[in-house]
Protein backbone atom coordinates (compact mmCIF):
# COMPACT_ATOMS: atom_id res chain seq x y z
CA UNK A 1 0.00 0.00 0.00
CA UNK A 2 1.57 3.04 -0.64
CA UNK A 3 1.60 6.39 1.30
CA UNK A 4 -0.55 9.23 0.44
CA UNK A 5 0.29 12.88 1.14
CA UNK A 6 -2.72 15.05 2.72
CA UNK A 7 -2.14 17.61 -0.11
CA UNK A 8 -4.50 17.34 -3.51
CA UNK A 9 -6.52 19.20 -5.76
CA UNK A 10 -8.82 17.75 -8.83
CA UNK A 11 -12.19 19.02 -10.80
CA UNK A 12 -14.44 17.57 -13.13
CA UNK A 13 -17.37 18.79 -15.12
CA UNK A 14 -20.55 16.32 -16.12
CA UNK A 15 -24.21 17.44 -17.72
CA UNK A 16 -27.48 15.75 -17.43
CA UNK A 17 -30.73 17.16 -19.17
CA UNK A 18 -30.54 20.56 -18.98
CA UNK A 19 -27.99 20.68 -15.96
CA UNK A 20 -23.93 21.34 -16.30
CA UNK A 21 -21.62 21.15 -13.34
CA UNK A 22 -18.51 21.49 -12.11
CA UNK A 23 -16.78 20.01 -9.13
CA UNK A 24 -13.87 21.21 -7.52
CA UNK A 25 -11.74 19.61 -4.53
CA UNK A 26 -8.90 20.42 -2.63
CA UNK A 27 -7.26 19.08 0.24
CA UNK A 28 -5.07 20.49 3.12
CA UNK A 29 -3.13 19.26 6.26
CA UNK A 30 -5.31 18.00 9.38
CA UNK A 31 -5.03 15.94 12.46
CA UNK A 32 -8.36 14.13 11.24
CA UNK A 33 -10.85 14.02 8.60
CA UNK A 34 -13.31 16.41 7.76
CA UNK A 35 -15.12 16.75 4.40
CA UNK A 36 -16.15 20.78 4.04
CA UNK A 37 -19.13 21.13 0.86
CA UNK A 38 -20.21 24.08 -0.81
CA UNK A 39 -23.16 23.25 -2.41
CA UNK A 40 -26.02 25.58 -4.58
CA UNK A 41 -29.53 25.13 -3.07
CA UNK A 42 -31.67 22.42 -3.76
CA UNK A 43 -28.47 19.71 -4.05
CA UNK A 44 -28.56 18.61 -0.50
CA UNK A 45 -29.21 15.48 -1.45
CA UNK A 46 -25.70 14.61 -2.69
CA UNK A 47 -24.50 15.54 0.55
CA UNK A 48 -24.71 12.28 2.46
CA UNK A 49 -23.37 9.75 0.02
CA UNK A 50 -20.52 12.20 -0.64
CA UNK A 51 -19.49 12.41 2.70
CA UNK A 52 -19.83 8.56 2.74
CA UNK A 53 -17.24 7.96 -0.16
CA UNK A 54 -14.57 10.50 1.02
CA UNK A 55 -14.93 8.33 4.39
CA UNK A 56 -13.79 5.52 2.12
CA UNK A 57 -11.15 6.56 0.66
CA UNK A 58 -9.37 9.36 2.84
CA UNK A 59 -8.04 9.08 6.20
CA UNK A 60 -6.71 12.34 7.15
CA UNK A 61 -7.30 15.80 5.53
CA UNK A 62 -9.93 18.21 5.01
CA UNK A 63 -11.24 18.36 2.12
CA UNK A 64 -12.82 21.23 0.41
CA UNK A 65 -15.40 20.28 -2.13
CA UNK A 66 -17.79 22.69 -4.33
CA UNK A 67 -19.93 22.09 -6.82
CA UNK A 68 -21.28 24.54 -9.01
CA UNK A 69 -24.79 24.19 -11.47
CA UNK A 70 -26.27 25.85 -14.32
CA UNK A 71 -29.46 25.11 -15.96
CA UNK A 72 -29.11 25.52 -19.55
CA UNK A 73 -32.33 26.45 -21.77
CA UNK A 74 -34.08 27.26 -18.83
CA UNK A 75 -36.16 30.63 -19.92
CA UNK A 76 -38.22 32.27 -17.21
CA UNK A 77 -41.80 33.41 -17.77
CA UNK A 78 -43.25 36.95 -17.17
CA UNK A 79 -46.52 37.18 -15.95
CA UNK A 80 -49.09 39.76 -14.31
CA UNK A 81 -50.94 39.79 -11.18
CA UNK A 82 -53.76 40.28 -12.22
CA UNK A 83 -54.92 41.32 -8.80
CA UNK A 84 -52.62 43.62 -7.87
CA UNK A 85 -52.59 45.20 -11.27
CA UNK A 86 -56.38 46.23 -10.67
CA UNK A 87 -55.56 47.12 -6.83
CA UNK A 88 -53.57 50.06 -8.23
CA UNK A 89 -55.59 51.30 -11.17
CA UNK A 90 -58.20 51.60 -8.86
CA UNK A 91 -56.05 53.55 -6.00
CA UNK A 92 -54.83 55.72 -9.18
CA UNK A 93 -58.44 56.63 -10.59
CA UNK A 94 -59.76 57.04 -6.74
CA UNK A 95 -56.80 59.98 -6.44
CA UNK A 96 -57.58 61.07 -10.34
CA UNK A 97 -60.57 62.29 -8.60
CA UNK A 98 -59.94 64.42 -5.88
CA UNK A 99 -56.70 66.12 -7.23
CA UNK A 100 -55.51 67.29 -10.75
CA UNK A 101 -53.32 64.53 -12.01
CA UNK A 102 -52.02 63.16 -15.28
CA UNK A 103 -53.30 59.18 -16.01
CA UNK A 104 -50.55 56.79 -14.94
CA UNK A 105 -48.77 55.48 -17.92
CA UNK A 106 -48.40 51.18 -18.97
CA UNK A 107 -44.59 51.68 -18.11
CA UNK A 108 -45.03 53.27 -14.63
CA UNK A 109 -47.80 50.94 -13.56
CA UNK A 110 -45.47 48.02 -15.06
CA UNK A 111 -42.81 49.08 -12.56
CA UNK A 112 -44.60 48.73 -9.43
CA UNK A 113 -43.62 46.23 -7.13
CA UNK A 114 -46.03 43.39 -7.61
CA UNK A 115 -47.76 44.15 -10.90
CA UNK A 116 -45.04 41.73 -12.68
CA UNK A 117 -43.55 38.34 -11.55
CA UNK A 118 -41.08 36.38 -12.80
CA UNK A 119 -41.67 32.76 -12.67
CA UNK A 120 -38.68 30.30 -12.57
CA UNK A 121 -39.59 26.89 -14.74
CA UNK A 122 -40.38 24.33 -12.92
CA UNK A 123 -38.70 21.56 -12.40
CA UNK A 124 -38.82 18.04 -13.52
CA UNK A 125 -38.41 15.23 -10.83
CA UNK A 126 -37.29 12.95 -12.87
CA UNK A 127 -34.44 15.10 -14.77
CA UNK A 128 -33.34 16.19 -11.49
CA UNK A 129 -32.63 13.10 -9.77
CA UNK A 130 -30.91 11.71 -13.21
CA UNK A 131 -29.18 15.17 -12.40
CA UNK A 132 -28.05 14.40 -8.94
CA UNK A 133 -26.83 10.77 -9.85
CA UNK A 134 -24.67 12.05 -12.64
CA UNK A 135 -22.75 14.79 -10.43
CA UNK A 136 -22.31 11.93 -8.18
CA UNK A 137 -20.86 9.67 -10.93
CA UNK A 138 -18.59 13.50 -11.46
CA UNK A 139 -17.92 13.78 -7.71
CA UNK A 140 -16.39 10.23 -7.64
CA UNK A 141 -14.36 11.37 -10.81
CA UNK A 142 -12.80 13.79 -8.67
CA UNK A 143 -12.25 12.29 -5.67
CA UNK A 144 -10.26 9.34 -7.62
CA UNK A 145 -8.24 11.91 -9.44
CA UNK A 146 -7.87 14.08 -5.59
CA UNK A 147 -6.33 10.44 -4.20
CA UNK A 148 -4.31 10.09 -6.98
CA UNK A 149 -2.41 13.39 -6.94
CA UNK A 150 -2.16 12.33 -2.62
CA UNK A 151 -0.40 9.36 -4.10
CA UNK A 152 1.69 10.74 -6.25
CA UNK A 153 2.75 13.48 -3.55
CA UNK A 154 2.60 10.59 -1.06
CA UNK A 155 5.37 8.46 -2.91
CA UNK A 156 7.71 11.76 -3.46
CA UNK A 157 7.51 12.11 0.57
CA UNK A 158 8.58 8.36 0.49
CA UNK A 159 11.48 8.94 -0.93
CA UNK A 160 12.60 12.13 0.98
CA UNK A 161 11.84 10.51 3.91
CA UNK A 162 13.84 7.23 3.18
CA UNK A 163 16.78 9.83 2.27
CA UNK A 164 16.35 11.59 6.01
CA UNK A 165 16.86 8.51 7.51
CA UNK A 166 19.89 7.43 5.28
CA UNK A 167 21.55 10.60 6.70
CA UNK A 168 20.43 9.76 10.40
CA UNK A 169 22.10 6.22 10.00
CA UNK A 170 25.23 7.93 8.53
CA UNK A 171 25.25 10.85 11.49
CA UNK A 172 24.66 7.87 14.10
CA UNK A 173 27.43 5.58 12.86
CA UNK A 174 29.56 8.86 13.16
CA UNK A 175 28.61 9.43 16.47
CA UNK A 176 29.48 5.62 17.53
CA UNK A 177 33.00 6.05 15.97
CA UNK A 178 33.56 9.42 17.55
CA UNK A 179 37.16 9.87 19.14
CA UNK A 180 35.51 10.70 22.13
CA UNK A 181 33.73 7.69 23.09
CA UNK A 182 36.94 5.47 22.76
CA UNK A 183 37.45 4.39 26.85
CA UNK A 184 41.51 5.56 26.53
CA UNK A 185 40.24 8.99 25.41
CA UNK A 186 37.65 9.31 28.14
CA UNK A 187 40.28 7.79 30.83
CA UNK A 188 43.10 10.60 29.62
CA UNK A 189 40.15 13.28 29.91
CA UNK A 190 39.51 11.75 33.78
CA UNK A 191 42.75 11.80 34.19
CA UNK A 192 43.57 15.53 33.28
CA UNK A 193 40.34 16.76 35.26
CA UNK A 194 41.20 14.78 38.66
CA UNK A 195 45.07 15.03 38.85
CA UNK A 196 44.23 19.28 38.24
CA UNK A 197 41.88 18.29 40.93
CA UNK A 198 44.66 16.82 43.23
CA UNK A 199 47.11 19.76 42.26
CA UNK A 200 44.65 22.25 44.06
CA UNK A 201 44.49 20.20 47.05
CA UNK A 202 45.90 17.26 49.10
CA UNK A 203 42.69 16.75 51.02
CA UNK A 204 40.81 15.13 48.28
CA UNK A 205 40.65 11.05 48.48
CA UNK A 206 41.85 9.75 45.34
CA UNK A 207 39.77 6.61 45.32
CA UNK A 208 36.61 8.46 45.97
CA UNK A 209 37.41 10.88 42.84
CA UNK A 210 38.03 7.62 40.89
CA UNK A 211 34.86 5.90 41.98
CA UNK A 212 33.42 9.58 40.74
CA UNK A 213 34.71 9.59 37.61
CA UNK A 214 33.48 5.80 36.86
CA UNK A 215 30.33 7.11 37.73
CA UNK A 216 30.43 10.20 35.49
CA UNK A 217 31.71 8.29 32.53
CA UNK A 218 28.83 5.91 32.74
CA UNK A 219 26.54 8.60 32.79
CA UNK A 220 28.09 10.56 29.27
CA UNK A 221 27.85 6.99 27.15
CA UNK A 222 25.54 7.13 24.98
CA UNK A 223 25.22 3.58 23.63
CA UNK A 224 21.81 2.96 24.91
CA UNK A 225 20.35 5.96 22.42
CA UNK A 226 22.31 5.17 19.60
CA UNK A 227 20.54 1.77 19.72
CA UNK A 228 17.24 3.02 19.88
CA UNK A 229 18.20 5.78 17.01
CA UNK A 230 19.08 2.69 15.28
CA UNK A 231 15.69 0.86 16.34
CA UNK A 232 13.68 3.74 14.92
CA UNK A 233 15.46 4.03 11.94
CA UNK A 234 14.18 0.54 11.01
CA UNK A 235 10.78 1.06 12.60
CA UNK A 236 10.20 4.47 10.12
CA UNK A 237 11.88 2.51 7.12
CA UNK A 238 9.44 -0.75 7.53
CA UNK A 239 6.43 1.74 7.74
CA UNK A 240 7.56 3.56 4.75
CA UNK A 241 7.88 0.65 2.80
CA UNK A 242 4.76 -0.75 3.62
CA UNK A 243 2.83 2.70 3.38
CA UNK A 244 -1.11 3.33 4.27
CA UNK A 245 -1.65 5.83 6.17
CA UNK A 246 1.00 5.80 8.98
CA UNK A 247 1.23 9.79 9.12
CA UNK A 248 0.77 10.11 13.25
CA UNK A 249 2.73 7.16 13.72
CA UNK A 250 5.90 8.54 12.22
CA UNK A 251 4.99 11.85 14.03
CA UNK A 252 5.66 10.17 17.13
CA UNK A 253 8.50 8.39 15.83
CA UNK A 254 9.85 11.87 14.93
CA UNK A 255 9.15 12.80 18.67
CA UNK A 256 11.53 9.65 19.76
CA UNK A 257 14.00 10.08 17.51
CA UNK A 258 13.98 13.80 18.95
CA UNK A 259 13.76 12.61 22.38
CA UNK A 260 17.43 10.10 22.00
CA UNK A 261 19.11 12.94 19.76
CA UNK A 262 18.46 15.29 22.81
CA UNK A 263 19.92 13.13 24.91
CA UNK A 264 22.93 12.35 22.93
CA UNK A 265 23.63 15.86 23.07
CA UNK A 266 23.42 16.43 26.10
CA UNK A 267 25.90 13.69 27.29
CA UNK A 268 28.30 14.53 25.04
CA UNK A 269 31.50 15.57 26.48
CA UNK A 270 33.65 15.77 22.64
CA UNK A 271 33.20 18.55 20.62
CA UNK A 272 32.89 16.54 17.82
CA UNK A 273 30.29 14.24 19.45
CA UNK A 274 27.99 17.59 19.94
CA UNK A 275 28.59 18.64 16.46
CA UNK A 276 27.45 14.94 15.49
CA UNK A 277 24.51 15.55 17.82
CA UNK A 278 23.67 18.59 15.96
CA UNK A 279 23.42 17.68 12.72
CA UNK A 280 21.01 14.83 14.18
CA UNK A 281 19.01 17.13 15.35
CA UNK A 282 18.55 18.60 12.17
CA UNK A 283 18.24 16.10 10.12
CA UNK A 284 15.01 14.97 12.70
CA UNK A 285 13.49 18.11 12.37
CA UNK A 286 13.52 17.94 8.55
CA UNK A 287 12.10 14.67 8.84
CA UNK A 288 9.17 15.53 11.36
CA UNK A 289 8.38 18.54 9.26
CA UNK A 290 8.19 15.96 6.30
CA UNK A 291 5.78 13.85 7.80
CA UNK A 292 3.26 16.73 8.64
CA UNK A 293 2.18 16.08 5.56
CA UNK A 294 1.29 12.61 5.31
CA UNK A 295 -1.77 10.74 5.66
Amino acid sequence: MALSSMTGFARSHGASGPYTFEWELKSVNAKGFDLRLRLPPGWDDVEAPAKKRAGELLVRGTVYASLSVMRTNAVAQVRINEDVLAAVVKVASQVAGKIDAVAPSVDGLLAIKGVIEVVEPESDEEEDKAAKAAAMAAFEQALTSLVEMRRREGETLGQVLGARMDELEQLARRAEAAPGRKPEAIRARLAEQIAALLATSDRFDQDRLTQEALLIATKADIREELDRIASHIAQARDMIGKGGPVGRRLDFLAQEFNREVNTCCSKSNDIELTNTGLAMKNVVEQFREQVQNLE
